[in-house]
Parts: structure tokens; C-alpha cells; sequence
């Protein structure tokens, strides 16, 4: 399973080490799913945890916020999107989610944000919000347990 997560995700697990973004990243590191990036998503990820407001919550160094960039850029598949895409209108920049997606061949989306959750699905690829992909993949690890 190769999934993409959204920046929204990401931001809460390190504003919350409980709750289902915290979860999504558990499921990650015990390998229960692919994680997909491109330089752009990891750079947004990169900005958003230096936001003051978001820096002012988790408490985190620029030293600790690159070391937790670098850790996912070595645990997680790097794609490079080669097709520009231009599918959500009303903010263009969540586009390089839905490139890094296709390009990468994901299952998943993992987004809170309402303009990429409001797809649903793009080309067969899924989108849902962090506690629906959580449990998506208790389900899976049940059944793979039976």
C-alpha cells in the first residue's frame, strides 16, 4: 500500500502524539504502509513546522524540525512528479499531493484538508481523513492476524 500524506497530517502528529495523525505515523513506521514524498511535500512540511503559530505549540528547534524532514526523506519513497497537474482550483499549491499520488501510483491520500478530502478520489486513488485511514488499516491488520 503506497500513500501519500498531506501536510495537515503531519503538523498534527507533531502538535499531538495521540489521535489518528499521531496513529497514521505509528502504522508508518511499523511498515503497514509505503509512504510517498516529492521535494515540494517535503519542503511544505518544512515550512508548516516553522510556522510561529505551529513552532509555538510543538516547541521544536529548526535543528529538530530538519532532523524529523531529513528522517522521512530516508524512511519514506521519494517521487519525482513529471506531469503538472491543475485539479484543485481553489488552492493550486495541493496539486503537488495529487502529483506526487499519481506519479508514485499511491492507494491513498491522507489529508484533513477539505479541498483535497472533498475529491473523494482522483484516478482511483482514494482520499481520506486521517481517523478514516486509521481504520482502514486496523481492518487490514485484522485481517492479516486471522
Amino acid at each position: 500500500m503506497r500513500v501519500v500524506i498531506d501536510t495537515n497530517v503531519v503538523i498534527s502528529r507533531y502538535l499531538s502524539s495521540k489521535g489518528p495523525s499521531a496513529q497514521v505515523f505509528d502504522f508508518w513506521q511499523k511498515k503497514t504502509f509505503d509512504l510517498l514524498v516529492s521535494a515540494p511535500i517535503l519542503e511544505e512540511y518544512e515550512r508548516a513546522l516553522k510556522y510561529p503559530h505551529v513552532r509555538a505549540r510543538h516547541q521544536m528547534s529548526d535543528t529538530e524540525i530538519i532532523e524529523i524532514i531529513e528522517e522521512i526523506a530516508d524512511l519514506a519513497k521519494m517521487v519525482r512528479p513529471t506531469k503538472r497537474l491543475t485539479v484543485i482550483t481553489a488552492d493550486p499549491d495541493d496539486d503537488k499531493f495529487l502529483e506526487c499520488a499519481v506519479e508514485g501510483k499511491a492507494t491513498y491520500i491522507v489529508s484533513g484538508n477539505k479541498h483535497l478530502y472533498d475529491l473523494k478520489e482522483y484516478k482511483g486513488i482514494q482520499i481520506f481523513k486521517p481517523a478514516e485511514f486509521v481504520m482502514l488499516l486496523e481492518q487490514e491488520v485484522y485481517k492479516k492476524a486471522a
